[in-house]
């Protein structure tokens, strides 16, 4: 086996950090991000994310050996391909964590909500095949938002103020598999994509 360019040989490669999402459309990202303006300025908000940033993860798989993506990529086909078609839309929002202690800031979903979710356990069901660690926990579909830093001022009230929000309804085109990349140069490579409907 010939080592990558610029590895040298015997080398391994580290696990990737890997994730299943629906990414809404930028035209209900930017309506969204219209009505979060005030929240952001706030004081005791969290640190807001970057709505290019914002997706719906159907299943987190964290540190996923490379010899895992090609079988992953592959069983995850079938596991998409019986989706229905689905139409949903950003509304509402919470935290999760305590009211003096909030950890998550989130939008909530409304619509074709039940099919995402089944899909989410489809997903979880591969990756178990795999022998990949997966949360035993009920999925609950979110988009994230931002984080509260711990020890800092924190209003976990500043997402009631979205309990009425409702943003455009948009269909789901396809499912990825992405890859997130940490440090200095943090960015989401999307590794694999899979229609939907």
């Amino acid at each position: 086996m010939r080592a990558a360019p610029g590895r040298p040989a015997g080398a391994r490669l580290s696990p990737r950090r890997l994730f299943f999402a629906v990414e809404p459309p930028a035209d209900a990202c930017r309506h969204l991000d219209r009505v979060l303006a005030p929240l952001r300025a706030a004081p005791g908000g969290p640190r807001w994310s970057r709505p290019e940033r914002w997706h719906l993860t159907l299943l987190f798989l964290g540190a996923v050996p490379h010899t895992a993506v090609p079988g992953l990529v592959a069983d995850a086909a079938p596991a998409v391909a019986g989706t229905p078609p689905m139409t949903l839309r950003l509304a509402g929002g919470g935290r999760f964590g305590p009211l003096r202690r909030p950890q998550v800031a989130w939008a909530g979903l409304d619509g074709d909500v039940a099919p995402l979710v089944a899909l989410a356990g489809r997903l979880g069901a591969v990756a178990r095949r795999l022998g990949l660690p997966v949360e035993d926990r009920p999925f609950r579909p979110h988009l994230t938002l931002g984080r509260w830093r711990p020890g800092h001022p924190a209003d976990g009230t500043l997402t009631d103020r979205l309990a009425g929000y409702r943003g455009p309804e948009w269909p789901v085109h396809e499912v990825r598999l992405v890859e997130s990349h940490l440090g200095a140069d943090a960015r989401h490579e999307t590794l694999a994509t899979w229609p939907v409907g």
